[in-house]
């Protein structure tokens, strides 16, 4: 039940669409769950939420909207209220609940089954040979039909983002978010992002035959500027084709690399852990030697969730980590990801414990200066910027991108 679009989707359209998908699953007297994105993904949720709430409420018998935090920190009502377009009081809008992932509680988790070392060999191609619990949220038990609704873009672990990584890591226990993200991290961004179908994306939806509940997405393809494109169909393929829309709108082709780049964050990335999307989008086109610079002066945070830890690993590339795997192996692999995507490509000789990155990553935010250096990062004071002094300078290998973290810069081939 696909529907590829033309250029710009009108709200007709997505009322049309998401419509002719509900009727299909035929919920009348079902329990259902909407399982949706949090505030740093750039789609018109509002409109969503109403559409789904105008075919379902009072059709269904429950109703219910969980959000896919993965462990990004759990969202207010002011939050939600203006993330669903409607006023949210304790969670509740309406005759609906808006429930947060509760991922911080171990109880929140269900298992329900195990993918076992030997097909994780083989899905990884040979980087992981490990088994991994396949947890979820136990909420999903309590219903008859859940729905995914949320957008693709290019995205740094799994190549792009949407379909059942809304369950892994969205509403995910640790064990397979650490694996799938440090997976991603061997492979590297600068291979994985924007890729398609990727090892990652494999394991993800080998987990996601161990849901239970019947389960359908909309996928989203949405810009700045529109809606170019909206897909009902199961998680797997809403999120392909959606993924195959997304490769043709999100990613911006450069005829050279740029020494300098500068990454304005919008305030919807309030710690680095999420406006390190700036860097992620950016660096296929970065020479080498060259810079990248993420500016966010609303930001004074590396991360709300797993600050404590960066501060002690740093920001480094991947070959620090498997050079001296014996230090690491004990911390998070999420976080090791995080702190390679962020650091990027890069060398580590064990002999000599010199690292060589091949770019240089500079935070110009709130973040103090004594912090950058310590997690192994530049700093440069966010006062001493004028971005109109970064405009227009394309012929001197000098970029700079409003809006940072959604569109994909890469070299034409």
């Amino acid at each position: 039940m696909a529907e590829l679009t033309a250029p710009v989707l009108y709200k007709s359209d997505i009322q049309r669409i998401v419509r002719k998908g509900i009727d299909s699953l035929h919920c009348a007297g079902k329990r259902v769950l909407v399982i949706i994105p949090d505030g740093t993904r750039t789609m018109p949720l509002p409109l969503f939420f109403e559409v789904i709430n105008q075919n379902l409420a009072g059709v269904a018998s429950k109703l219910d909207y969980l959000v896919a935090l993965g462990t990004h920190q759990p969202m207010s009502d002011a939050q939600l209220s203006k993330l669903v377009g409607q006023p949210v009081t304790d969670g509740q809008c309406g005759v609906v609940h808006i429930y947060n992932h509760e991922w911080q509680d171990p109880a929140t988790f269900v298992k329900l089954g195990e993918i076992p070392a030997e097909e994780i060999a083989t899905i990884s191609e040979g980087r992981l040979q490990q088994s991994v619990p396949v947890t979820l949220n136990r909420m999903i038990l309590d219903y008859d039909q859940i729905i995914i609704c949320g957008p693709v873009f290019p995205h740094e672990v799994v190549g792009f983002s949407g379909g059942n990584k809304y369950f892994f890591p969205g509403i995910g226990g640790p064990e397979i978010i650490n694996l799938t993200h440090w997976l991603g991290a061997l492979m590297t961004s600068y291979r994985v992002i924007g890729s398609g179908y990727t090892p990652v994306r494999a394991v993800i939806d080998r987990a996601a035959q161990f849901v239970p509940i019947p389960t359908a997405c909309i996928a989203s393809v949405v810009t700045q500027i529109a809606v170019h494109g909206v897909f009902f169909d199961s998680p797997r393929d809403a999120w392909q084709q959606a993924a195959n829309l997304s490769a043709q709108v999100h990613i911006i082709y450069s005829e050279k690399p740029y020494q300098r780049v500068l990454a304005v964050m919008p305030e919807m990335y309030d710690d680095l852990w999420t406006a390190a999307k700036g860097m992620y989008k950016l660096e296929p086109v970065i020479a080498d030697g060259g810079e990248v610079i993420i500016y966010a002066p609303h930001l004074d945070e590396v991360s709300y969730t797993h600050g404590k830890i960066i501060d002690e690993i740093g920001y480094h590339c991947r070959d620090y980590f498997t050079g001296q795997w014996e230090k690491f192996a004990h911390y998070p692999g999420g976080v090791l990801a995080h702190s390679t995507h962020v650091k990027g490509m890069g060398t580590y000789d064990p002999a000599t414990g010199i690292e060589k990155a091949r770019i240089k990553v500079t935070l110009a935010t709130g973040i103090a200066e004594e912090r950058c250096r310590r997690i192994n990062l530049g700093y440069c004071d966010p006062k001493s910027i004028n971005t109109a002094d970064w405009a227009g300078r394309t012929d001197e290998g000098i970029l700079i991108v409003p809006h940072a973290g959604e569109m994909l810069y890469r070299l034409k081939s």
